[in-house]
């Protein structure tokens, strides 16, 4: 067992600065579920992160002499927080190097606690290359954000104290993961005292290293990551936390943009606080959990890991959250063009809600409406889709396509371009880059002028990565040299020609 790991957990000190947070009970979720849902609310602490433990915990057990060369670390944000605050306490000098992408508000937080702030690159890993620079240059001494022994003791006692104030039967504890600091020592700690209770980790599914790991019984570096959850967007598990994670670790479990924003609805609903989307990631396992296993009357705990969140992001995760709940449908239906064809089409909805309703002129004979309704779940959007099919409309489930929701919604309306014409065609694609002060104009000076642009929607969404829809205008000849034009842009990108909402709604 993990003796070691326990003593130092036992004896981290982190509450000369952190809180012990409370475990409360989300009443809502609670009846919603049929299960007893505990909520650890590390949201609450001063930095509104866990974070605050481990760094705390690495920077005080720090030697003299260490803590005289001032602390380093690279950081996006929560990890940031906690290095400058527990430098601060402990009057010691701190450099935190943060992407240029870093949201104003946790740059100024990061200033206000004390911190120096370097802003350096686009993504964590620029950052902490520079970070390596400047230690190695003055001789600073680096805070890990999750691959350290002292700092995966000063996470595991969130475990600590979940055990001390529930005594009582508990069957899941679902963790949020990133790099892996706070689930290495909640499992090593709940295992060693309780090991009847499954510690289950909970990751984006487009940011799942622990569970790609785990997969293949070794770290493993994913090729990019999803940005929505920042505060996890991690592509390799560190090396101790993954050597304790794969020891007492039952599963782990991937959640969706759609339903990390489900989740984050939720909390708002219980605890009227606002979590991040890593903060709320545990919240949506638990659910998928409740799914999946039908299990009923059991104590399922989440941890609420932080509520570092732009408040600009909150158009974004509204609009998602009742897709996420799957208490919307996103359909495409094609409908007469005639007097009377809207009025027959809603009258079969019936008495439903409807959230959206957008009208695209398609030809003398049809129009295609992209409509959002609300249900109670996936049977009902499943119902409505099959009573629109049996009245004679055509009808795409655009619930699940990514594209739709971030960008046709918006769009609906204008028509595309004569293909015809010189033997060219419109070709979709979809970019995602680093969101800062010129970026855009960055993206479309690296797109170029070789091919007119004929379509194009960008909406900030306040994140740290700008979303675009680009059309281009493309000889036939030239399609493979555009693929590979784009390719050595360096976005991360998609091609969406053949998606049927363009096809619908924009072509």
């Amino acid at each position: 067992m993990p003796i070691r790991t326990i003593k130092k957990i036992l004896q981290a000190r982190v509450y000369d600065v952190a809180e012990e947070t409370p475990v409360d009970r989300a009443r809502s979720l609670s009846r919603r579920l049929n299960n007893n849902v505990l909520l650890k609310r590390e949201d609450l602490q001063p930095v509104f992160s866990f974070k605050i433990r481990g760094a705390y915990n690495k920077i005080v057990n720090l030697s003299d002499e260490e803590k005289s060369r001032g602390v380093i670390c690279a950081s996006a944000g929560n990890h940031a927080q906690g290095v400058a605050l527990a430098a601060a306490r402990l009057g010691i000098k701190s450099v935190i190097v943060m992407p240029r992408t870093t949201p104003e508000i946790k740059v100024n937080s990061v200033r206000s606690l004390g911190g120096k702030v370097v802003l350096y690159g686009d993504a964590y890993d620029q950052a902490k290359e520079r970070a390596d620079k400047l230690m190695e240059k003055h001789g600073y001494t680096f805070v890990h954000p999750f691959d350290d022994l002292d700092v995966i003791a000063g996470q595991g006692t969130v475990g600590m104290e979940i055990l001390r104030q529930h005594t009582g039967p508990m069957e899941a504890v679902f963790v949020p993961v990133g790099g892996g600091g706070l689930i290495a020592g909640v499992s090593a700690y709940i295992k060693y005292l309780r090991p009847e209770i499954k510690v289950i980790g909970v990751e984006p599914i487009d940011s799942n290293c622990l569970q790609a790991a785990m997969a293949a019984g070794r770290r493993v570096v994913l090729p990019e990551v999803g940005l929505f959850a920042d505060g996890v967007a991690v592509k390799q598990v560190g090396k101790e936390t993954f050597r304790l994670a794969h020891k007492y670790v039952d599963e782990v479990i991937t959640v969706t943009t759609d339903e990390m924003c489900a989740a984050i609805k939720d909390l708002f609903d219980d605890t009227r606080s606002i979590n991040e989307p890593a903060g709320a990631l545990a919240v949506a396992g638990l659910k998928k959990y409740v799914e999946r296993e039908g299990c009923q009357d059991a104590t399922l705990l989440a941890i609420c890991s932080g509520a570092n969140v732009n408040f600009d992001r909150l158009r974004h995760v509204a609009e998602r959250a009742e897709i996420g709940e799957q208490r919307e449908a996103v359909l495409a239906v094609t409908i007469p063009e005639q007097p009377g064809s809207f009025r027959r089409f809603c009258k079969t909805l019936g008495r439903r809600s409807i959230t959206e309703f957008n009208y695209r002129y398609a030809s003398a004979e049809a129009a295609h409406v992209y409509v959002g309704v609300q249900t109670a779940g996936p049977k009902e959007r499943l119902a409505i889709c099959e009573s629109l099919v049996a009245k004679g409309y055509q009808v795409q489930d655009l619930s699940l396509n990514e594209m739709a929701k971030l960008h046709i919604r918006h769009m609906v309306g204008g028509h595309g371009p004569d293909n015809t014409v010189a033997d060219t065609r419109e070709v979709l694609y979809r970019f995602e880059f680093p969101e800062r002060p010129g970026a855009l104009m960055e993206f479309l000076g690296k797109l170029g002028q070789n091919w007119n642009i004929s379509l194009f929607h960008y909406r900030n969404h306040g994140a740290a990565f700008g979303r675009i829809l680009v059309g281009l205008q493309v000889p036939s000849r030239e399609h493979l040299k555009l693929k590979r034009y784009v390719q050595g842009l360096g976005y991360r990108h998609w091609e969406e020609s053949d998606n049927p909402a363009y096809h619908l709604f924009l072509k």
